[in-house]
């Protein structure tokens, strides 16, 4: 499997487009914005910081989470954290196939089990890490509405969820990597610090 910023090798079932009422509650701020998100590479700063929490989710929000689902789309994505765009708020989309899901100011109440998981990032392509997480996690936070929501989340969707809240706390997946990877790994991130540094 490959998880990450998030991409999977396992064939999952056909994403299903946003439903009306969420492509109504996120569409109308989004129609204002006219540049594509850019997903930053590994060497910006964005994504080392520990980003702030959200105190209401309005309109800028929404067009966010509508941008952060656009972007993770066309990248082949799962999962896609607000840092990776540039913006240091606790908001992320995940759809394994499910349906699209915005999660903002999450926090993780409990955890159990444990597995290792090669997973990928949008942000670093072309690096793969083996990283162990919790299988099963509840999970309080709140959605695009400001509802707050308590949920149990397994396997690949636990692993998701796990892996866009490192980006919020400015945690990537090569810091799981044991000190040979990391050597190993050492060329390619450099070439993505050099390609980061030409976006600028």
């Amino acid at each position: 499997m490959f998880v990450g910023g998030l991409r999977n090798r396992k064939t999952i079932p056909p994403r299903r487009e946003p439903t009306r009422q969420l492509r109504h509650r996120l569409t109308i701020s989004f129609m204002t914005t006219t540049v594509p998100l850019k997903i930053r590479l590994y060497g910006d700063p964005c994504l080392r910081k520990k980003s702030v929490p959200v105190v209401y989710v309005g309109p800028t929000e929404q067009s966010l989470l509508f941008g952060l689902l656009a972007a993770m789309r066309e990248n082949k994505g799962v999962g896609l954290a607000a840092p990776q765009v540039g913006v240091n708020r606790q908001i992320f989309v995940a759809d394994i196939g499910d349906g699209p899901m915005a999660f903002i100011n999450p926090k993780i109440i409990r955890k159990s089990g444990g597995d290792v998981i090669e997973e990928g990032c949008l942000s670093i392509p072309g690096v793969t890490v083996m990283v162990r997480r919790p299988e099963k996690i509840v999970v309080r936070y709140i959605d695009e509405n400001n509802q707050p929501h308590e949920k149990i989340y397994e396997e690949m969707m636990a692993r998701v969820i796990q892996h866009e809240m490192d980006h919020l706390d400015g945690k990537l997946i090569v810091d799981y990597a044991g000190i040979k990877e990391k050597i190993k790994l050492r060329a390619r991130l450099r070439e993505l610090k050099r390609k980061q540094k030409g976006m600028e």
